[in-house]
């Protein structure tokens, strides 16, 4: 069903949506990074020892990732749900949902880019999939979305009933989206959270094993939160080694998840 990346800023903020500017100035402009800078930069990170191949990047929004990559050095190909959004001269773009299946042939990529994605389409069980037949056998995956688990969105889940990246879904904020996105609201509602746990489990289900997780960037208030950390990773520690190893209570405890910032970033890489 989506497929599309969430802004950084408010989308009023957009300069897809900013008033006053001509047809031809927006024309010119570069593609607008519509994830966090943080995380593209940690993606491009990871990937600059691998060596170089054809790469997909899904959702590609405007191709700020895309064009970042291609001038690495990877061959890029972009796909979005609205490809009419994408604004890089020389790299394919080709329309395509998340949910269904992607316009590609099987093993036909070396990586996936996949950044803040999941989170806005019903299944992303079968985006997952798509991935698993899209990458060839030790094929790379970068996926990123909201982590919910770190520590300030526990209690905010606690204290509100709700994450900071998905809020109740109203009528009234059904209607401001639309003022501001007409058809595409896709592109910023968030309509499934999804945690490391559920994550990682879709993952290795479809042929993956985890090579690292990552966060955007420390959150720089973090240290409010040190007492509830400390009491977590006490009782983590007090956990039986089998149960640990079974509920993954270590890793729920790093630095990438529990400290994590706003995003989550999964390396995966497909088994071959």
């Amino acid at each position: 069903m989506l497929s599309s990346r969430t802004v950084n800023a408010s989308p009023s903020k957009h300069p897809a949506h900013e008033e006053g500017k001509s047809a031809a100035s927006s024309a010119d402009r570069a593609p607008v990074p519509i994830a966090r800078l943080e995380i593209h930069e940690t993606v491009a990170r990871i990937l600059d020892p691998f060596p170089r191949g054809k790469l997909l990047d899904v959702p590609a929004g405007e191709g700020a990732l895309s064009a970042r990559l291609s001038t690495a050095g990877f061959q890029v190909g972009a796909c979005d749900l609205y490809p009419e959004m994408f604004r890089v001269p020389g790299i394919e773009v080709r329309g395509g949902d998340l949910s269904g299946i992607l316009p590609y042939q099987d093993a036909e990529f070396q990586y996936i880019t996949c950044l803040e994605g999941l989170e806005h389409i019903e299944n992303p069980h079968q985006a997952i999939r798509e991935f698993a037949r899209l990458l060839a056998p030790g094929g790379q995956l970068l996926i990123s979305v909201p982590n919910i688990l770190n520590i300030e969105e526990r209690v905010k889940w606690l204290l509100n009933g709700y994450t900071s990246h998905f809020k109740p879904i109203s009528e009234e904020h059904l209607r401001m989206r639309r003022e501001q996105w007409g058809e595409k609201e896709e592109v910023v509602l968030h309509i499934n959270p999804i945690a490391y746990t559920e994550l990682r489990y879709i993952l290795e289900k479809y042929g993956f094993e985890l090579a690292g997780a990552y966060r955007d960037k420390p959150k720089p208030n973090i240290w409010l939160y040190w007492p509830l950390v400390a009491a977590i990773r006490f009782f983590a520690w007090l956990t039986p080694e089998r149960k640990r190893r079974e509920r993954w209570t270590t890793e729920l405890a790093s630095d990438a998840v529990l400290l994590g910032g706003n995003t989550l970033i999964l390396h995966a890489v497909k088994r071959t």
